[in-house]
C-alpha cells in the first residue's frame, strides 16, 4: 500500500510535458482543477476526459503508475461516495432498512469518485513530470509579485518543496519500520481495519524519531551553506519559456473555452431536442 503513494514521486522520461516551464504545468493544473468542478453535463464530461486522455499520453507516463496513486484513497473515495448516495434527498429508487437511495444521491455519488479519480491522476501529471526544485522554482516565479504586500513566497514555495521532496523518504522509512517490525513478531495484515490501526500505533514512535532527525540534518546543512532566505538570491537556471510552452499555454486556453462552452451549448441542445 505504501509503494503505491505516487505524490511526490517524480518519474524520469523524454516527453514534451517534461519539457514543459513548470509555471505552465501549474497554470494547466490549476485550470484542470477549476475545469473538474466547473462541468455537469456530458459534453462537459467528454472535454475533461479528451484533456486527460491527451495529457496522459503527452507525458509518456505509464498510465498503470498513474492509477497505482488511486489505491491508497480507495477507503477515501468509498465513505465519500457513500455519503453521497445515502443522504442526499431526492426522489427514492431504492431502500435497504432506514438508508434510502435517490437520483440525486446516485448522481452525485458518480459524479464525485469520478471528479476524485480525474484530480488525482490529472495532479500527478504535474508531479511525475516535474522535480521538486522545478516546482519551487515555477512556484515562486509565479507568486513573485506577492512579495509586494509582504507575504514570503520564497519560504513558502520552500516548505511546499521540502515536503514533497520528504514525502517519498518517509514513505521508504514506514516501508522499513514495518520490515523491521514484521520480522520480529508484528502482525500488520490480519484483523478488522480498527485492530489494523492499533497495530499502525507502534510506527508512529520511530517514524516521528526519524523524521525529526532528518530536519535536524536538513536545518544544519542549511545553515552550513549559510541559507537566509531568498533575498538577494539568484538561479543556476532561470526560468524561460519555449516553443512547447507557448502550445501548452494554446491548448489550455482552448480547454478552458470548451469546458465554458459546454456549459452554454449542453442545455441549449437539451432544449431543442425536448429534454
Amino acid at each position: 500500500m505504501l509503494r503505491d503513494i505516487t505524490l511526490g514521486q517524480y518519474y524520469p522520461t523524454d516527453s514534451h510535458v517534461h519539457e514543459m516551464d513548470p509555471r505552465t504545468k501549474l497554470f494547466g493544473t490549476l485550470i484542470y482543477i477549476i475545469a473538474l468542478f466547473l462541468f455537469n453535463n456530458v459534453l462537459g464530461w467528454l472535454v475533461v476526459t479528451g484533456f486527460l486522455i491527451l495529457a496522459i499520453h503527452t507525458c509518456k507516463v505509464p498510465l498503470s503508475y498513474m492509477v497505482k496513486g488511486l489505491k491508497a484513497i480507495v477507503m477515501l473515495l468509498l465513505i465519500a461516495a457513500a455519503f453521497n448516495l445515502f443522504l442526499t434527498s431526492g426522489t427514492p429508487i431504492f431502500t435497504i432498512g432506514p438508508l434510502s437511495i435517490s437520483d440525486v444521491g446516485l448522481r452525485n455519488a458518480g459524479l464525485m469518485t469520478i471528479r476524485m479519480i480525474y484530480l488525482i491522476v490529472g495532479t500527478s501529471i504535474m508531479t511525475l513530470t516535474t522535480t521538486p526544485n522545478q516546482l519551487t522554482d515555477g512556484l515562486e516565479r509565479s507568486l513573485h509579485f506577492l512579495n509586494r504586500v509582504h507575504i514570503p513566497v520564497h519560504e513558502i514555495a520552500m516548505m511546499m518543496s521540502i515536503a514533497l521532496r520528504f514525502i517519498p523518504i518517509l514513505i521508504e522509512e514506514t516501508d522499513k519500520i514495518m520490515k523491521a517490525q514484521m520480522a520480529r513478531g508484528a502482525d500488520f495484515e490480519s484483523g478488522g481495519i480498527i485492530k489494523r490501526a492499533k497495530a499502525m500505533v507502534p510506527l508512529l514512535v520511530p517514524l516521528f524519531v526519524s523524521a525529526f532527525r532528518r530536519a535536524n540534518d536538513l536545518a544544519l546543512a542549511m545553515e552550513a551553506r549559510c541559507y537566509h532566505g531568498g533575498e538577494g538570491r539568484t538561479k543556476m537556471k532561470p526560468l524561460q519559456y519555449h516553443g512547447v510552452d507557448r502550445v501548452g499555454y494554446l491548448v489550455i486556453f482552448i480547454f478552458l473555452v470548451l469546458v465554458i462552452a459546454s456549459r452554454i451549448v449542453y442545455p441549449m441542445l437539451m432544449g431543442l431536442i425536448g429534454v
